[in-house]
């Protein structure tokens, strides 16, 4: 089973951007579908950008436009680049699979706050 490693996060302005990674102890371009997802105290984790072996992407509304999910298969990494960063995107980001997701396996996250 391929292990996930989330970092990048850490303290930025509104306005500002982060860029967060996901690195797959395995081959990145074998999952088929892989995203990132987030949890903000006292809320529901919920799921804000998708990347699929084809390369197609799907986006929450609410990060459509700010948020940009990628893939270097050459070093197995997933990147989320976050830019006009809010308050309200103050979270835990996690990367995970759909499969994991099932079997509630969630590794540790990196938390990203943004101040105002």
């Amino acid at each position: 089973q391929v292990q996930l490693v989330e970092s990048g996060g850490g303290l930025v302005q509104a306005g500002g951007s982060l860029r967060l990674s996901c690195a797959s102890s395995g081959d990145i371009f074998s999952i088929n579908v892989l995203g990132w997802y987030r949890q903000a105290p006292g809320k529901q984790r919920e799921l804000v950008a998708t990347i699929f072996r084809s390369g197609g992407t799907n986006y929450a509304h609410s990060v459509e436009g700010r948020f940009t999910i990628s893939r270097d298969n050459t070093k197995d990494i997933v990147y989320l680049q976050m830019n006009s960063l809010k308050p309200e995107d103050t979270a835990v980001y996690y990367c995970n699979t759909p499969q994991a997701v099932m079997f509630g396996n969630w590794g540790q996250g990196t938390q990203v706050t943004v101040s105002s």
